[in-house]
């Protein structure tokens, strides 16, 4: 399973990315110099913002390039719905 990924960056920008491992990514970019991306790695601390499944890496890529091109006010209403579903599950 693959995932596309937002990450909150310190200075409230977002990250859009993907992965098979949504920890260890986050670990990467937070505290890894060489496997973070440089954007993040003077944006830090990072936190997941928001996720979703994707069935394979080709997927992933499709929707990771759609995110890319949202606006930023796209990305947040996004990211409020993910978080919003997320509490209601809880």
């Amino acid at each position: 399973m693959w995932y596309v990924y937002l990450l909150r960056c310190a200075d409230n920008s977002l990250y859009t990315g993907i992965t098979i491992s949504l920890e260890r990514r986050l670990i990467e970019h937070n505290e890894c110099n060489k496997k973070g991306a440089k954007y993040t790695r003077v944006r830090r601390p990072v936190h997941l913002a928001y996720s979703e499944p994707q069935p394979n890496r080709q997927e992933a890529s499709r929707r990771e390039y759609q995110l890319k091109k949202l606006t930023k006010a796209k990305k947040e209403q996004l990211v409020h719905a993910y978080l919003e579903n997320s509490k209601n599950k809880k």
